[in-house]
């Protein structure tokens, strides 16, 4: 059996901090530092470096975290393989957005396609959110702060953004120290991302004409990649980047709005059979996000 504090430790880094895990299990914060606590004396390591802002994993806490969620997503996997299909069958159409569904979608599915071989599923990607009736969508992803009226939403996962660039090109522009300094940055942004709503020693919006214009929030990632400018991502979108150094945070002290989540959606008593066994499959899947291994402050 998995221990559970070893399961909450995986699910506080996925959060990013203890308070935010301890909304998400609908605990206090007080009692998740004594579960972790509990957890690192039991194991007879430090895990965490943590304050009240910011969260990191120490190095054997990097491997334990490592080794707990390939564990974790094993014992999703062998459920799903196992689990009793009931003789679901049919058509299902998934619509997710481009990036989210190339990262994080597509490379997941073989478990839930070996234990529903009668679904039919086709997985469309756009950034566009689409009207789910007129495109015949059956469950859609939305990473949004406000999920559109209408619609069923289940929140699968959080969804931290960060601040962030290549080294590149903050070594040619310089590196911002203020909120105010992103004036004279070049910005980047997809279509409809703009304003960025932050949080930090307060709440303020950034408003400003993306210096490439796209339709393709990869398109910006890579951009970013690219060094030409700074842009606000989600940490599921340049978790790895941000691991390997392609990309470093700006402006650490602010982020995304909090709001902001993973969610499923789709119509009111319009969820077929197969959609709610996709359903139950990405509910267990990103119970603990692969994303957000590095716990960035």
């Amino acid at each position: 059996m998995i221990d559970p504090d070893a399961a909450l430790f995986v699910h506080v880094v996925a959060a990013g901090s203890l308070s935010a895990a301890a909304r998400a299990r609908g605990i206090s914060p007080a009692m998740v530092s004594k579960r972790i606590a509990r957890l690192e004396a039991r194991l007879g390591v430090r895990l965490l470096h943590r304050t009240t802002r910011r969260l990191a994993l120490t190095p054997r806490g990097a491997v334990f975290h490592r080794d707990m969620v390939a564990v974790l997503a094993a014992i999703a996997e062998a459920e799903a393989r196992v689990a009793d299909t009931g003789g679901i069958a049919g058509p299902l159409v998934v619509n997710a957005p481009t990036s989210f569904g190339r990262l994080h979608l597509a490379p997941h599915l073989r478990p839930f396609l070996d234990a529903h071989p009668a679904i039919a599923l086709r997985l469309d990607l756009t950034d566009a959110f689409l009207d789910l009736t007129a495109a015949r969508v059956d469950l859609a992803i939305r990473v949004t702060g406000a999920p559109p009226p209408g619609v069923v939403a289940h929140r699968l996962a959080p969804s931290r953004r960060v601040l962030c660039a290549a080294p590149a090109y903050l070594a040619a522009a310089g590196r911002p120290i203020a909120i105010g300094d992103l004036a004279r940055h070049r910005l980047l942004a997809a279509d409809g991302q703009m304003p960025w709503r932050l949080t930090g020693t307060g709440a303020t919006a950034i408003e400003a004409p993306s210096v490439v214009a796209t339709d393709s929030s990869e398109v910006v990632r890579e951009l970013a990649i690219a060094g030409v400018g700074i842009a606000l991502r989600s940490i599921w979108d340049v978790d790895a980047e941000l691991a390997d150094g392609r990309l470093v945070r700006v402006l650490p002290e602010w982020r995304g709005s909090d709001d902001a989540a993973v969610y499923a959606v789709h119509l009111p008593d319009a969820l077929p059979r197969a959609g709610e066994a996709m359903l139950t499959y990405l509910r267990r899947l990103f119970a603990t996000p692969p994303w957000g291994n590095r716990a960035a402050p």
